[in-house]
Parts: structure tokens; C-alpha cells; sequence
């Protein structure tokens, strides 16, 4: 493919909103609480403790509820997933990680709704949103998918 000036100026585009993007308020917290999560002993022991933990899960999976430590291996990977959840350094981090991806998203939808209103647009927890039909299912019973 050969590159026409239009697509040039397309990627020259691309990269100013990427710049923005690196530049963003959003940016800066999310790198400040990903700093500070890797910083946290605290946090980085509890996260270690989930990945074993959840490993031991994975390996009870394979035989399911016949597994002979099936309800301890449950109970200890959601006491240590609560554990990592309400760590508070977690806890920000996971929110700024939500609003960066939230950003990403919304500039994502622009794009997509500048070319055409049609362009299905992924976004995360989509699944999770009313549809606009008012069932609640987020569009899962097919009566409007947004």
C-alpha cells in the first residue's frame, strides 16, 4: 500500500492524541498509583499471596467439586482476594486504572462515531450496561444492543 498524504496525516493525528493521552491528568495518576503499588510492600506481598493462592485454585479446577480441598481452596482465594481488593493502594490504583480505560473508551467511541454512528464501539463492562430498552440485561435479550 502506498502512503497517500491523507493517511500520513492520519497517523500524524493518531500520534498528537496518543501525546495527549501521555500528557493527560488521567496519565499522571494512573503512573503515580502504579508507581505507588509497585513501591508497597504491603501490597506487592498480598498480591503474591493471591497469585499462589490462585494457583492452588486452578488446580483444583480440574477436578471441581471432588477435589478433597475444593471448599478450602474457594474459601482461602476469596479471603485473599478480599484481602488484595481493600488494600488501599490496590483499591486507587484499580480506580485510576478504571478512569484511564474510561478515557481510552470514550476517545475510542469519538473515533469510531465520527466515521459512522453504526461502528460498534467495545468498551469495558459494556456487558454491564442498560442497553436503553430498560430491562436491564444490557442488551443481552437481544431487544436493542447498543
Amino acid at each position: 500500500m502506498l502512503a497517500t498524504i491523507e493517511i500520513v496525516d492520519l497517523i500524524d493525528k493518531s500520534e498528537h492524541i496518543g501525546q495527549m493521552i501521555l500528557q493527560s491528568d488521567v496519565m499522571d495518576e494512573y503512573i503515580k498509583r502504579k508507581t505507588a503499588l509497585l513501591d508497597d510492600q504491603e501490597a506487592q506481598r498480598l498480591i503474591t499471596d493471591f497469585q499462589k493462592v490462585k494457583d492452588q485454585y486452578e488446580e483444583v479446577q480440574r477436578f471441581g467439586r471432588y477435589h478433597p480441598d475444593f471448599s478450602t481452596i474457594m474459601k482461602e482465594v476469596r479471603s485473599t482476594k478480599r484481602d488484595v481488593d481493600m488494600n488501599e493502594t490496590v483499591a486507587a490504583f484499580k480506580v485510576a486504572e478504571r478512569n484511564l480505560q474510561g478515557l481510552l473508551d470514550d476517545i475510542s467511541e469519538i473515533v469510531a462515531h465520527s466515521v459512522s454512528q453504526q461502528v460498534k464501539v467495545p468498551r469495558e463492562g459494556a456487558l454491564m450496561k442498560d442497553s436503553g430498552c430498560g430491562c436491564g440485561s444490557g442488551g443481552g435479550c437481544g431487544c436493542q444492543a447498543s
